[in-house]
């Protein structure tokens, strides 16, 4: 692994484009792999009556993405250290990008699925690898700043693509949504490969392979079976095998984790604490606020008549939150640093996604609106403090292993945020009852991923009053 930046990438660093700037060049590559991941989901009616597939099927080419985009994650920062990380970013955009014209171009669900997985594939490795690629260019007091940027794809690419997915099918056809990537992608490789200066390849040793074998089964098993369980797409028990499965593969990989020399998953980054609490207090509050994209369309639609574009114009109001917290998160952590501000916007995010039970029919859109945009700015800054906070004490030679480590927790705690919703969903209408789903469904809903959320600030709470001083702008500790 390398310890340090080598002198050409030093004076590279000082001549090259300021942090910010690669911050925006890394986001958008991220923000055309999140816009995808849930712009299709919304094309997949017309995508089935098109390729003559039932929906039901179908929904195996978004599975498949995703349990791609999860397995090969893990891999992504030894590649990085071997290929350079600049060169593998590219690289990953190209694949990205080259997979959506073949999804575009797909006449059968084998096809579709293929390409997915291709798609998968480029995606596992711009996210992590664009997030190292901006770290090992950041100065401590430049951390925060540059964070802001890659936490705004995050959460503006969920709330956007359902809507501009459905209005790109109805104008333009569902191709289209794969071929909108085309541009992105090739405007984005030109402006990596003109402002982000190249980042030689390191010696990272050979890859632990088993590590890897063992930890991809797990991933691979458990998010087949978190996408699947509950939503009647195969059997019952098919998801439940997986998920057993991906359970049992998980053990084994931890337990080959503490023992190998340099694992696949490095165990030893949950020593540092600002690294521990952003990864498990953080995914406990990703769980949480996973849950809320998933249910309030289905709250607007099916409890309330709404339609889909109207449920997508209303959900958007989260992104216009998102947006609108983008400048103040410095600003707030400079007055109240990394822990008040954790424990207190948690209590606050928790709050706003608890509120969100008392929608009913008789909400005015714009009361519904103005929560769902509030709700937004708490996440926001959430999302942006512990994305930071998270790489604040990891040293320059861990920081390959801990983008990886990172990004395997952040792509898992949604798709536990989507399972909790689900099953609180499944729970409720039991307990009263019912076969079909009702708005008091929906209300406990809320209320679970509420608590869930909260759950995270006791565990922020235990951090030192001074954590990350430095990086919040608040002088040296």
């Amino acid at each position: 692994m390398r310890d340090a930046p080598s002198p050409p990438e030093a004076t590279a660093r000082s001549a090259g484009s300021g942090p910010r700037l690669t911050a925006a060049i890394v986001a958008s590559a991220l923000f055309m792999q999140n816009l995808d991941s849930s712009a299709v989901a919304t094309a997949l009616p017309a995508m089935a009556q098109d390729l003559g597939e039932d929906p039901v099927r179908l929904g195996t080419a978004i599975t498949a993405y995703l349990v791609a985009l999860t397995v090969f994650i893990p891999v992504s920062g030894w590649v990085a250290d071997r290929f350079g990380a600049r060169r593998v970013f590219m690289a990953a955009i190209v694949v990205f990008t080259l997979a959506s014209a073949l999804c575009g171009r797909a006449t059968g669900l084998a096809e579709l699925v293929g390409a997915r997985v291709l798609q998968g594939l480029g995606g596992a490795m711009m996210v992590p690898v664009g997030r190292l690629l901006l770290l090992r260019r950041v100065r401590k007091d430049e951390l925060l700043s540059a964070m802001t940027w890659l936490t705004v794809p995050g959460l503006l690419g969920p709330i956007t693509g359902p809507p501009l997915g459905g209005l790109v099918t109805e104008a333009l056809g569902w191709r289209a949504i794969f071929y909108l990537n085309l541009p992105i992608g090739l405007v984005g490789l030109a402006l990596v490969a003109w402002k982000i200066p190249a980042v030689p390849p390191g010696n990272p040793g050979p890859p632990d392979t088993k590590g890897l074998v063992l930890l991809g089964l797990a991933l691979a098993f458990g998010m087949f079976g978190l996408e699947t369980v509950g939503r009647g797409v195969l059997p019952a028990s098919v998801p439940v095998v997986g998920l057993v499965l991906g359970l049992a593969f998980g053990v084994a990989a931890l337990r080959h984790s503490r023992r190998a020399q340099r694992p696949a998953l490095d165990l030893a980054l949950l020593a540092i604490p600002t690294f521990n609490k952003a990864v498990l207090a953080g995914s406990l509050f990703r769980i949480g606020a996973g849950a809320t994209p998933f249910l309030v369309p289905l709250v607007l639609q099916l409890g309330f008549g709404k339609g889909p574009a109207q449920s997508g114009l209303v959900s958007f109001a989260t992104a216009l939150g998102a947006l609108a917290m983008k400048p103040l998160a410095r600003p707030i952590l400079r007055r109240f640093g990394f822990r008040t501000t954790l424990v207190g916007n948690a209590v606050l995010s928790a709050a706003g996604i608890a509120v969100c039970a008392s929608f009913s029919a008789a909400w005015p859109l714009a009361a519904v609106f103005l929560v769902l945009a509030l709700g937004g700015l708490a996440r926001s800054l959430q999302f942006t403090a512990l994305n930071t906070l998270a790489f604040s004490d990891v040293p320059q030679e861990k920081l390959s292993a801990a983008t990886s480590f990172f990004g395997t927790a952040q792509q898992l705690a949604p798709a536990l945020g989507v399972v909790l919703a689900t099953a609180s969903l499944e729970a409720s209408a039991a307990l009263a009852g019912r076969h079909a789903l009702a708005t008091a469904d929906f209300a406990a809903g809320f209320v679970v991923a509420g608590l869930v959320a909260l759950t995270a600030a006791p565990f922020f709470a235990r951090l030192p009053a001074d954590v990350a001083a430095e990086v919040a702008g608040r002088g040296r500790r």
